[in-house]
């Protein structure tokens, strides 16, 4: 890859029309004229001067010349190989490559019309990826519809303190049925809903369903004691600066304890240290509590960890379904759970999915177990319904 000054002297070509393209060319001082053979007759397109670029339509679709430039003054150019352009083109948004693409035909149809040739049919590669761009956008706004209709469906999966042996909270797991495509996985469409502000419409979404949900706790549990709920919060959604004002706000608005909603923040975000640890502290302050998610995934960072005042560690799944098979797999979940107490974190152990591996899980001391053998994600007529009858 290169990128080096060209220099013309006036009257000099940089490039004819027909030619190959090599490079395009930024102007950095000078004026170069642009013209065409139409009808046999040459005709002045315009002029280019200093900042603009020339050269560039050719470069990525890799056709012939479509104009003629030549130096009306001395000229200073810089050259862009295909390389450069091919490099930033694939670490672009796919939006913006699709957008691209598009405008490139319309710009070859166009100059085919104007010179009466039928247009051949370009970038084949990239029909395919702009038909897949299209539909993402498209899906985008299907799910923006979705939650405008209320169409995502909220489950709650149940969490028990091993100790007492009964439910002490839920899990809150955002569904979407989409009419076409069926269920749609929650990494699929928070992903795509992370490209863009909508992931705050699905936030927002997700923050009124459960306070919704937890108003209702309060009357159908027989007990009086009232669950609470964890949220999982995604890394664009930790970074907007009122997340904790929109919850606290949502809660007051339902007349809910503080202690019924709990944050959730992934492993890999606790490595944005300053802003979890702000984030820890605003929840402390309005009396929620937040838990570290999928510990031990591979972004454990102890020197942080200690700094992070969670109130739960949330030990990932793949260590519980290890501990009947690898004695080394037991005694790590052991040295997690002995660290997370010196922490004065409680451990909630995910993937439980049967009674050998609850019983050895309580054996050790964790404080919540979370997993099919729990429970599956229900509905929340399911969840009051369990709560009536326990």
């Amino acid at each position: 890859m290169k990128s080096h000054r060209k220099e013309l002297k006036q009257g000099e070509i940089l490039f004819s029309e027909g030619d190959s393209p090599d490079y395009a060319y930024l102007i950095e001082h000078g004026v170069l004229e642009i013209s065409s053979i139409q009808n046999g007759e040459h005709i002045v397109l315009g002029e280019l001067t200093d900042g603009r670029l020339l050269g560039e339509m050719a470069v990525l679709d890799d056709s012939p010349r479509v104009a003629s430039a030549v130096a009306k003054t001395d000229c200073v150019l810089i050259e862009i190989d295909k390389d450069q352009f091919l490099e930033r083109l694939i670490k672009s948004d796919p939006v913006v490559r699709s957008l691209l693409a598009s405008l490139l035909r319309r710009y070859r149809s166009t100059l085919a019309n104007l010179k009466g040739e039928s247009q051949t049919e370009l970038f084949s590669d990239t029909n395919i990826f702009e038909r897949v761009t299209i539909e993402k956008i498209r899906l985008e706004g299907q799910l923006r519809a979705a939650i405008q209709n209320d169409d995502l469906d909220v489950r709650y999966q149940p969490i028990l303190d091993v100790e007492s042996n009964k439910i002490a909270g839920y899990e809150a797991l955002v569904r979407w049925d989409h009419p076409e495509h069926g269920q749609i996985l929650p990494t699929e469409f928070v992903t795509l809903a992370e490209e863009t502000s909508l992931i705050f419409e699905v936030g927002e979404y997700v923050i009124d369903t459960v306070c919704a949900a937890i108003k209702q706790f309060m009357q159908y549990s027989t007990d009086k004691v009232v669950p609470f709920v964890a949220v999982n919060i995604s890394g664009r959604q930790l970074s907007h600066p009122g997340l904790i004002e929109l919850i606290t706000n949502r809660v007051e608005q339902n007349q809910i304890p503080e202690e019924s909603f709990k944050l959730e923040i992934t492993e890999g975000l606790a490595l944005e240290h300053s802003e979890v640890q702000r984030t820890i502290q605003l929840c402390h302050q309005h009396g929620m509590r937040v838990a570290l998610d999928d510990f031990g995934t591979g972004y454990s960072n102890l020197s942080l960890l200690h700094k992070l005042d969670f109130d739960t560690i949330k030990i990932d799944q793949a260590f519980a379904s290890e501990i009947l098979e690898d004695d080394r797999s037991l005694a790590l979940v052991k040295s997690m759970v002995s660290m997370c107490k010196a922490l004065n974190a409680d451990v909630l152990v995910e993937g439980v999915e049967n009674e050998v591996i609850f019983e050895i899980l309580s054996n050790i001391g964790c404080k919540y177990a979370q997993g099919f053998f729990v429970g599956k994600p229900q509905k929340l007529e399911e969840v009051l319904e369990a709560r009536l009858v326990g």
